[in-house]
């Protein structure tokens, strides 16, 4: 009689928590020494540290000044702008969550996270009712989008042009336009955390199409277009971020007609692209030169195009194994919007060292340089965890 026994699965290789800290922290007596120390000097520091948050630190120049450091000197009165323009980018990143998870979730999850966040701070530091339900309807409408976004009759194509439209009618909300009935509200007076996100968002969907263009550019058969592609990037590379800004702001006025007047921020988020766009550019490069020529040379003896074989084969395997460099390059450029201050526009690191000059908040720089630090972290760590689940989906590397 034949006996069929099931197929067992492979013995498992995951340690539990005692048995990874005896390979990894207490393999020999000097590893056990060198844990314990370290263990020791972080508990203290950890100690220090709460006892000054708990007991020293002057929280208040946070949660007094928490409006400036949101949104600047932007009018009370027309905040419900600002609402109404984070419930649209919540509703779609929501409905595109829903839709493809991975990063997008991720970024969604995120969103949603850091505005419930900024709920709790709103309520703490008085800022009243309004702000706060209007953060937590930001929160909700994200959430329920996304457990609808599987059901919606909406295609890849619809969601991908209601992405492109809400950035002018967001912009539209902010700013104001002639002939509506909402009064125009100038960028000097934007400033605190949404004119980082602004800068930011902007210059990476702006610069990565840019740097992928130069790249190809670099690479073409067309002598004039190589040699301009390498003499852009060459020259930007060549350069530091601040220099380009000042030239944007500074320079650039002088090449226009006198009747022509271009916006500081507008000037300023171009100077952050055309710098970011030679770096992504040379990212794309490395990726470009990474596809075996076998591969393009079997696409043309299938009879595709040039424009075909670097449209459908190259460019899309070149991208995926570039994902890594461009996000770190991504969140270089979230830093960097810091470097807009030089320019007078009151980001959110500018609107702390603003909130430090009021004279009662002398030497509260550790407080104010440790939320903006956290905002950061929060915001670089959602791009970081974002990158590893598209690096996952897409069976780029191990995380």
């Amino acid at each position: 009689m034949t006996v069929i026994h099931d197929t067992l699965p492979p013995p498992s290789t995951r340690l539990g928590p005692a048995a990874w800290a005896r390979r990894n922290l207490f393999a020999t007596w000097y590893d056990a020494v060198l844990t314990i120390v370290v263990g020791v000097l972080l508990a203290w520091v950890t100690v220090r540290i709460a006892a000054w948050a708990t007991t020293d630190a002057r929280w208040g120049v946070i949660t007094s000044n928490l409006r400036l450091f949101l949104v600047g000197q932007y009018p009370f009165d027309q905040a419900w702008r600002i609402w109404l323009s984070l419930v649209l980018v919540g509703l779609l990143l929501g409905v595109s969550a829903g839709r493809h998870g991975g990063a997008v979730r991720t970024l969604g999850s995120a969103l949603v996270a850091f505005v419930l966040l900024l709920a709790g701070l709103a309520a703490v530091s008085g800022m009243g009712p309004g702000v706060v339900v209007a953060l937590l309807a930001v929160a909700v409408i994200a959430i329920a989008a996304f457990a609808a976004g599987p059901r919606l009759p909406v295609g890849n194509r619809v969601l991908g042009w209601a992405w492109l439209a809400s950035a002018p009618i967001v912009l539209v909300l902010l700013y104001g336009l002639p002939g509506l009935p909402l009064p125009i509200v100038g960028t000097n007076f934007w400033g605190g955390l949404m004119l980082t996100f602004l800068i930011a968002t902007f210059g990476i969907v702006l610069s990565f199409p840019f740097g992928v263009v130069l790249a190809l550019g670099r690479r073409s058969s067309l002598p004039a277009i190589r040699l301009l592609s390498t003499a852009y990037i060459e020259l930007i590379r060549g350069v530091p971020l601040i220099t380009v800004i000042f030239m944007a702001d500074l320079l650039l006025p002088l090449f226009l007609p006198g009747d022509v007047r271009i916006d500081r921020l507008a000037r300023a988020i171009g100077g952050i692209t055309l710098f970011s766009a030679a770096y992504v550019a040379e990212n794309v490069r490395g990726g470009l030169q990474a596809i075996p020529s076998g591969q393009i040379e079997a696409a043309h003896a299938l009879g595709l195009g040039s424009i075909q074989t670097t449209r459908l084969i190259v460019l899309p395997q070149a991208l995926r194994a570039v994902i890594p460099a461009n996000v770190g390059l991504f969140i270089s450029l979230l830093k960097d919007t810091t470097l807009v201050v030089i320019v007078g526009l009151l980001e959110l690191l500018g609107i702390g060292r603003a909130v430090l000059a009021q004279p009662d908040w002398f030497g509260a720089q550790l407080e104010v340089y440790v939320f903006v630090a956290a905002v950061f972290f929060v915001l670089c760590a959602a791009l970081s965890s974002a990158s590893y689940r598209l690096e996952a989906s897409l069976g780029v590397g191990t995380r």
